[in-house]
């Protein structure tokens, strides 16, 4: 489903990846670990194609992403993958509802399963309510259920419990197996925890040297 081929990634001179190749079987949900400044997050952006690798590719069901245009991409990120992202990303000028309905309108489908996905994330009856209502931990609810709420092939996850308590947390990880589980769809989760790298399927280490089962 996924492949990274030989990727290498430098920021100002200084080398984040290095010749970097594993391959991802679809319908696995992998958590990814490793310290700070490893290259996790830069790993998800390069795969999600918001980032281009220094050389090598990534291979998403066959196709390279640097085969593919501006256009054909966001087709491809837009259809076919969810993000949850450290920073949210919620729009701020629309309401909940809205905002993960979003990738359901995008892609041109009914938009009834917004409501359910808010529920799933414990945020029943909020829709018509605005970011601005919301803590952090909220927030990152509702940047899950949108991520979730298309069915991805591929799941992108960038520390999706960090804004979580315990309990939360593992609410999420669970509705996040599930939805995966029920669709047939890969995941990636970059996490620092132990806790929610434990409902992953397999656990890699990211290093310098490359991946690694941990």
């Amino acid at each position: 489903m996924l492949v990274l081929d030989n990727l290498n990634k430098s920021y100002g001179g200084r080398a984040v990846l290095s010749n970097l190749s594993h391959t991802f079987q679809g319908g696995e949900f992998v958590a990814i670990m490793g310290e700070s400044g490893v290259g996790k997050s830069t790993l998800l952006n390069l795969v999600a194609g918001l980032d281009a690798p220094d050389s090598g590719q990534v291979i998403v069901d066959g196709t390279p992403m640097s085969a593919l245009d501006d256009a054909a991409a966001t087709r491809l990120r837009r259809s076919r993958m969810g993000f949850i992202f450290q920073a949210f990303h919620v729009l701020p000028h629309l309401s909940l509802r809205q905002n993960v309905a979003l990738p359901l309108l995008l892609n041109r489908q009914p938009v009834d399963r917004a409501d359910a996905l808010l529920a799933a994330v414990g945020l029943a009856g909020r829709g018509d309510d605005f970011p601005r209502q919301l803590s952090g931990g909220e927030l990152q609810r509702v940047a899950i259920a949108r991520a979730l709420v298309h069915r991805p092939a591929l799941l992108l996850a960038d520390e999706p419990t960090g804004n979580l308590d315990p309990e939360t947390a593992a609410t999420i990880l669970g509705l996040l197996r599930q939805e995966t589980r029920a669709s047939g769809a890969g995941a990636i989760m970059v996490t620092h925890s132990h806790a929610a790298a434990a409902m992953a399927d397999k656990v890699l280490l990211l290093t310098r040297s490359g991946l690694k089962l941990a």
